[in-house]
């Protein structure tokens, strides 16, 4: 049987869907390019022309969007909501705005702060975009200020994947000060799951 197979970078968007199937137990080819990949790895446009990460490949078919892939390992797992359960359009919620909501803005703060040249670095608009990820960031603190461990369901999910990717990210980038303090408790839950801490070291090679 062909494995899927996960192209991803070392802690880019791809680690949602590396730290998924580590949760899920799903068995993947990995591929760990250098980021970005657009400027690294020239045979990857053949894969994907967006020359993003992640790329998953299965059964022939290729798929570019770190929720929708964690969507597709979670189907059938612990880590999905059905349709009959009470919070199933608020996982599914989570799931969209882990990148249109909050991944966003944490996106022009690596490109302003690591992708793009030194003179061609912009200061403001890393603050700038630090604080609008803040103001996105609340809908975390307000879903966990009822003491809750997890965001949905009752349980440890992809909502909590996708979401606690993106609060990771904001830590390697000095955002971490606008996270609240419910939220800065749940990300340690998160990160301190042996399927994130396998993902992290497995990107290693």
């Amino acid at each position: 049987m062909t494995l899927p197979v996960l192209y991803h970078c070392p802690d880019a968007r791809s680690l949602r869907c590396l730290w998924a199937a580590e949760e899920a137990g799903i068995d993947i080819d990995l591929r760990v390019l250098k980021f970005p990949p657009r400027a690294f790895e020239p045979d990857y446009r053949a894969v994907n022309p967006l020359m993003t990460v992640p790329g998953w490949v299965e059964d022939g078919r290729l798929m570019t969007e770190s929720a929708a892939i964690c969507e597709r390992i979670a189907e059938g797992t612990s880590l999905a909501l059905g349709r009959d359960e009470d919070e199933y359009w608020e996982w599914r919620n989570w799931l969209h705005r882990s990148d249109a909501t909050l991944t966003f803005p944490l996106a022009i703060m690596i490109r302003y702060t690591r992708v793009e040249p030194e003179e061609r670095r912009v200061a403001q608009a890393v603050a700038d975009y630090k604080a609008f990820f803040g103001g996105r960031a609340r809908s975390i603190e307000a879903a966990l200020s009822d003491g809750r461990e997890w965001l949905v369901g009752g349980r440890f999910t992809v909502a909590d994947i996708v979401i606690g990717y993106a609060a990771f990210l904001a830590t390697t980038l000095g955002a971490d000060d606008v996270l609240g303090d419910a939220t800065k408790a749940w990300l340690e839950r998160c990160v301190a799951r042996e399927g994130f801490r396998r993902a992290r070291d497995r990107q290693k090679g």
